[in-house]
């Protein structure tokens, strides 16, 4: 039985961005434009840019949540785990009752990886409360621990380490690398510089409506 951390998704296809536009709505800037760009298997992408440079909008394409104005992302894996700067925890459901629903609506009959994402993200003491009567940091890890229920082909986190204390964000780094490992693919944005130091990783500059060629490994 593989870790719950690490995806069985040894072939994948590249993820790529052909030619995406997207603004949201007619007659308003384009927040991207002409963006040409592919995720690689095995490969983590750290989102760099000013606030309000379209850092968030890149992740929300890649993910599936937006759809591009113009072009088209292709290769997109069939488990995708989305994390967004904020998890919208006003839901009727306990932190355990929500995982379970999200295990249940991915096709998982039984509740172990609800309980073991609950334990490794040291949410256990939490799981019996409301999502809403959450910490900010608290209801952002049951956000990670939902993304990652089933392994992800492709992991998507904007700001993740909002609201986490110094415990759970050494946590991300560690999930990150397990997922690519695996041959997964992740995409962070990182204006705190936690994930830019791993061996190997991508950077991406998001910048005037564009997204940067610069891809320069590090490490």
């Amino acid at each position: 039985r593989g870790h719950p951390g690490r995806p069985s998704c040894a072939r994948l296809p590249v993820v790529l961005f052909d030619q995406v536009w997207f603004r949201y709505a007619r007659r308003q800037p384009w927040t991207l434009q002409a963006v040409d760009a592919a995720v690689q298997p095995g490969h983590t992408v750290v989102v760099l840019g000013r606030n309000g440079a379209g850092k968030s909008t890149l992740l929300q394409l890649a993910a599936g949540v937006l759809g591009p104005s113009r072009g088209e992302i292709r290769g997109r894996p069939p488990v995708v785990g989305w994390v967004p700067e904020r998890f919208p925890a006003d839901q009727p459901f306990t932190a355990r009752d929500y995982l379970r629903q999200m295990a249940a609506i991915r096709g998982l009959r039984t509740p172990d990886a609800a309980d073991v994402w609950l334990e490794r993200l040291l949410l256990t003491e939490h799981a019996g409360t409301r999502l809403t009567d959450l910490s900010k940091g608290t209801a952002q890890k049951v956000g990670l621990a939902q993304a990652l229920l089933v392994p992800p082909g492709l992991l998507v986190l904007d700001e993740p380490w909002e609201g986490l204390d110094a415990a759970a964000r050494t946590l991300i780094p560690q999930i990150v690398a397990e997922v690519t490992a695996a041959g997964g693919m992740v995409l962070v944005s990182d204006h705190r510089g936690e994930i830019t130091s791993l061996p190997g990783a991508i950077h991406w500059t998001v910048a005037e409506s564009a997204v940067g060629a610069a891809e320069s490994p590090t490490g």
